[in-house]
């Protein structure tokens, strides 16, 4: 899955990245003949890539909590017209809390985007102020981010503002352990439950719980692409889109 962003730096200067960050939520190679590649502490998460377009041709992309940017990285080196990337770099708490280091916030990404010399759009801002971006967008990318939030349907509502006219959101989030995929069920676990020392996971998603709440945002409901189970957490993965009323 790193392979897909060909950054290929010189050794020495991948070397001081790597020492320069102190924790990395992505993967990165910086130099795939030399074996350097940044260690990113998420796990397997190859199942979102099937679910990307081949070519974004000059679309427009917003990617919801990037951290480390792999996806509006990779949209931009698929072709992607504009990308804006946006995390409210709140994951430094929890990345204290699970693993005991502090980071300042998007430093991961300003170093990747100086290897590529991108022109990704970095922006430290809320996903409930993104109505002050004053755009719409033909894709948003939102992973792993749902379940973190107190009001999953308001982070909905905010989403439908920002999407253009026959766009869509890619979603991936927590799932509803022991919950049937149609039951439109809501589960939440205690602080601590689903990852040890992390207690910003508050929900799991039922496909059926996910298509009724989108409805309710104004979408036409949530397409189901996967539900994989990723190192014993179940997954949730599909598409919004705009009502046919747009």
């Amino acid at each position: 899955m790193a392979d897909l962003i060909q950054i290929e730096t010189d050794p020495e200067t991948a070397a001081a990245v790597l020492d320069r960050v102190p924790l990395w939520f992505h993967t990165f190679s910086l130099n795939r003949s030399r074996g350097l590649y940044t260690h990113g502490v998420a796990r397997d998460h190859r199942y979102r890539i099937p679910a990307l377009p081949e070519d974004f041709g000059g679309m427009s992309v917003l990617d919801i909590g990037t951290f480390d940017g792999f996806y509006a990285f990779l949209a931009e080196a698929r072709g992607a017209g504009r990308v804006v990337a946006v995390d409210n770099e709140q994951y430094r708490e929890w990345v204290s809390s699970r693993w005991g280091v502090e980071l300042q916030g998007g430093e991961g990404f300003a170093a990747i985007r100086e290897l590529l010399d991108s022109e990704v759009d970095y922006q430290r801002i809320d996903a409930f102020d993104l109505d002050e971006l004053g755009e719409t967008f033909d894709l948003i990318l939102c992973f792993g981010i749902l379940h973190r939030v107190e009001n999953p349907l308001g982070l909905l509502k905010i989403m439908r503002r920002r999407l253009a006219a026959g766009g869509q959101v890619l979603l991936e989030t927590h799932g509803a352990a022991d919950r049937t995929l149609d039951s439109a069920a809501v589960h939440i676990p205690a602080p601590g439950e689903v990852y040890a020392h992390d207690d910003f996971v508050y929900w799991g998603f039922t496909p059926a719980g996910l298509d009724a709440m989108a409805r309710h945002a104004g979408f036409e409901g949530f397409e189901l692409i996967d539900t994989p189970v990723i190192d014993g957490h179940p997954r949730v993965l599909g598409t919004l889109r705009s009502s046919p009323l747009d």
